[in-house]
């Protein structure tokens, strides 16, 4: 039960991480692709996620990876909270594109270590294409969502938070480098 998290949630949070002050990023909670939603529940453990501790913000991102949090019931409960939601992209779990929160948090999961940077460069020149209409304050219009026609195209700027995390590991710093590059231009 999640709601009965306070404990374990607290003694993370008191464990050092403000420390890191302006350089913390956002916190990830993960859940086991066994843990399906539930409302009350996930409320509850929701309600446990404080907006700062020991004067630094704290940014909290959901990723969710059962497929019963694929619902609007979800997605309204992550923005009551203003709980941002991973995108991530990959076949076995939840891809959910449906911005819940006040930045944008992607995991990318699918890169190939016979490919030098992981990804190809069309792939990439795509995902540095799908960054900047995040950090402008849209959203992508080729990525699944719960909600259909719903992209927003012109809000207020918004951090995005791009990782390369899957089992291709030694190609995830070229497949950065290589997005940080795309975005620069």
């Amino acid at each position: 039960m999640l709601a009965e998290a306070e404990k374990w949630v607290q003694g993370f949070l008191a464990s050092g991480l403000t420390e890191l002050g302006q350089k913390l990023g956002p916190i990830s909670w993960q859940f086991p692709p066994s843990k399906r939603f539930e409302p009350e529940d996930f409320e509850a453990f929701l309600k446990l996620l404080p907006k700062e501790a020991n004067g630094v913000t704290l940014r909290h991102v959901l990723e969710v990876r059962h497929n019963s949090f694929l619902g609007e019931e979800y997605l309204a409960l992550a923005r009551r909270y203003g709980m941002t939601t991973v995108f991530t992209d990959s076949p076995k779990y939840p891809s959910l594109a449906d911005v819940t929160g006040d930045f944008v948090y992607a995991r990318l999961m699918q890169s190939e270590a016979p490919e030098p940077t992981g990804y190809t460069k069309k792939a990439l020149e795509a995902w540095a294409a799908r960054a900047k209409a995040w950090a402008a304050g849209g959203e992508p219009d080729d990525l699944p969502r719960v909600e259909k026609n719903t992209a927003m195209k012109g809000g207020k700027p918004r951090d995005v938070f791009i990782y390369f995390i899957n089992g291709a590991k030694e190609r995830a710093p070229h497949a950065a480098q290589a997005l940080i590059a795309l975005l620069k231009d």
